[in-house]
């Protein structure tokens, strides 16, 4: 048997077996002369041909790391390049996954996309691109900077509703899509649960008596307002009650017993994890998400029992003392105290910031960030915004809001038009009302903390209104899905129950 030798086995296989020797040389004079952190960066070089040619043949393994990364991206621990916007790397998942359905057309349904929630998108985003040329501070247009605003506020709410209208298309790919992200909140429930009872992590008791410090030690520093993975305390808590409705409804509306369990055993933790965030918006938005439920659900024997349980909840939260051991209960109930500090102090906020914006009826500019001290409206910048509505409100001026605001409403009522008139399916429209009323949990949010535009609940929140447009152009498929898992459920039934009966023979 002839030897191969290095020369016969690199013509076989054309170039590349000198290629990676060549790198393999390379390496091995990084390690020598600069150490071990360039000869890593040169071994893994070669993986990145291959992950390119992962993302182009699996569109869908690129849309579940989007959903993964977006999950993970603000996590205090998470170990990311420094220098690079955070907001990048969803961005150009999702400016891939568009390009890949653009380069698919032919298997893409892009028909789907005309509904109203693109419409309002597509307005909101037209004038977001028109504030390019405000120059309201007097500072000359800088594009660089309007570029980076425009993303988080208009850009990124459009990519969302692309691409789960594109890669959201039949029951199996929806219902891994709901368990993933029960998953991923489950993994947050657990984290919060870590902080609370178990401790800290290094990075994140450096975040907390540092960045973090102000806003999430509180009561004289006798009390920590909990994150999770997520940025801080707000975005947590908010996102998280935004979740636990969805889950819930999920749960109470499924015919599938073990997708019923897991929706509830997800939502009620969800709810649990609400309170070491500490913030008090979250029962607000947990108490419009159920809300809203009572009327989409058209259903008696769902709405009366959970009208019950909602009031049951309030009047122990407002009216009693129960818990009042616990400084995270004592905290979350003084939302209801009107003569709350905290209030008063951003009310005054808005008041002074009314003033300056009379004369500002396009905003100050999208990504106006640092304006001169010696400009009027230095001060708008200088004030906490304290909630999201109130940013875009300063950015785009009183026609840049009133346009997001009714923008929101239309796609909002498009989405619960659909569940409540054109969905049959009793458990498809229950999950088409725990997208909504999530998203109506989440804008309430929004308008009491900065956490709207903030990841994951953008991209979860949008994407999952987008897919409560896709639901009918599913309802077919998914009806034929449910009834299989049906079968399924009654098989496994039946066969338990004659194996209990031959037991006892």
């Amino acid at each position: 048997m002839n030897k191969l030798t290095f020369t016969t086995y690199a013509k076989e296989n054309g170039g590349r077996v000198s290629i990676l020797f060549l790198l393999f040389l390379l390496a091995l004079y990084e390690l020598v002369t600069a150490g071990l952190n360039a000869f890593s960066i040169i071994c893994i070089l070669p993986l990145f041909p291959l992950i390119l040619i992962g993302i182009v043949r699996k569109g869908m393994l690129s849309f579940w790391t989007l959903i993964i990364l977006n999950y993970f991206i603000m996590w205090h621990g998470m170990p990311l390049p420094k220098g690079i916007p955070m907001s990048l790397y969803n961005e150009l998942l999702e400016i891939i996954l568009i390009a890949l359905a653009i380069i698919n057309a032919q298997d893409m349904k892009f028909e789907r996309c005309g509904n109203m929630m693109f419409f309002t998108l597509f307005v909101w985003c037209a004038y977001c691109i028109l504030e390019i040329f405000n120059n309201t501070c007097g500072l000359g247009i800088n594009p660089a900077a309007w570029y980076q605003g425009v993303r988080l506020i208009a850009f990124q709410l459009m990519y969302a509703f692309i691409v789960f209208t594109l890669y959201i298309t039949d029951p199996k790919i929806l219902t891994k899509y709901i368990f993933l992200w029960g998953c991923l909140a489950l993994m947050a429930v657990f984290t919060v649960w870590k902080q609370k009872y178990i401790g800290l992590s290094t990075q994140d008791i450096a975040w907390l008596y540092g960045p973090g410090g102000r806003q999430h030690l509180i009561a004289g520093g006798t009390l920590i307002r909990y994150w999770s993975l997520f940025s801080d305390a707000a975005n947590f808590g908010v996102g998280i009650a935004s979740t636990g409705v969805a889950f819930v409804i999920f749960g109470i509306t499924s015919r599938i017993k073990k997708h019923k369990i897991f929706f509830l055993v997800t939502g009620f933790g969800c709810i649990w994890a609400m309170f070491p965030s500490g913030t008090r918006t979250a029962i607000a938005c947990l108490m419009a998400g159920f809300m809203a439920y009572i009327f989409l659900s058209k259903s008696f024997k769902i709405a009366i029992p959970v009208s019950i349980v909602f009031a049951l909840f309030v009047f122990i939260l407002a009216f009693t003392n129960i818990g009042n051991g616990n400084q995270q209960i004592r905290r979350m109930r003084s939302a209801f105290n009107k003569n709350d500090a905290s209030t008063g102090a951003r009310e005054m906020n808005k008041q002074t910031m009314r003033k300056y914006m009379k004369e500002a009826p396009f905003g100050i500019g999208i990504g106006m960030s640092n304006v001169p001290a010696n400009n009027k409206y230095n001060k708008i910048v200088s004030l906490p915004a304290d909630s999201e509505y109130v940013y875009i409100w300063l950015r785009t001026g009183q026609i840049g809001i009133t346009i997001f605001i009714i923008c929101t409403a239309l796609m909002i009522i498009g989405g619960c038009r659909i569940v409540f008139f054109k969905l049959k399916s009793p458990s498809l429209r229950g999950i088409g009302a725990g997208f909504c009323c999530a998203m109506i949990s989440q804008q309430l949010g929004g308008y009491g903390n900065q956490v709207l535009m903030q990841f994951p609940n953008c991209l979860t929140f949008y994407g999952g209104l987008a897919l409560v447009y896709v639901l009918p152009h599913i309802e077919n498929e998914w009806i034929e899905y449910e009834k299989g898992q049906l079968a399924i459920q009654e098989e496994k039934k039946r066969l338990k129950l004659e194996k209990k009966q031959s037991s006892r023979v």
